[in-house]
């Protein structure tokens, strides 16, 4: 198993001590969501260290390929549950991210069954970088409901554009050849 892989391993283990400290923190600004922001900045930066170790270091790999993307979505996932279970994020605006997120996992099932990886492209990029940003912005400031609305808009724009992409790009995986 490669660096790489391990340091996305470790944004993984974040996951259960970021989801236990939002639970304390019950939705309020205090101590609790405070380290719950700290250590989701702290896995959300793993993403970028990870990807930076794999193509200097030439890691990538096809594991790492399926296991990046897997790992920001959980994250993310984790945070907007928190949010969506607050009422900071509306249930519609979730299930279009979750929609988004199966159906280009399922996508690359499809390609992986051709001998195709579908590695993540930079709309998607742009998209988990945006969602992690605005995040961590709903975390630190979770009662200013005009910033968090902002917020979701963007995350659904750029999460319904890169889904499109994505398919647009590889259309050809869903048809048999």
């Amino acid at each position: 198993m490669t660096t790489a892989s391990k340091i996305t391993l470790i944004r993984v283990a974040f996951i259960p001590i970021f989801m236990v400290l939002m639970y304390l923190s019950a939705g309020t600004a205090g101590l609790y969501m405070w380290l719950a922001l700290a250590v989701f900045i702290i896995a959300s930066l793993t993403d970028y260290v990870d990807g930076q170790i794999a193509r200097k270091y030439n890691q990538v790999s096809d594991f790492g390929k399926f296991l990046d993307p897997l790992a920001d979505k959980l994250l993310v996932i984790a945070a907007m549950v928190m949010f969506c279970e607050w009422g900071m994020i509306p249930a519609w605006a979730l299930m279009i991210v979750l929609t988004r997120e199966f159906a280009v996992t399922g996508l690359r099932l499809v390609a992986v069954g051709k001998g195709v990886v579908i590695a993540a492209g930079k709309s998607g990029k742009l998209k988990t970088a945006s969602t992690m940003i605005g995040l961590c912005v709903m975390m630190g400031f979770p009662s200013v409901q005009s910033l968090n609305w902002v917020i979701i808009v963007v995350i659904v724009i750029t999460t319904v554009y890169s889904g499109i992409e994505y398919f647009i790009k590889n259309w050809n995986c869903l048809w048999d050849k």
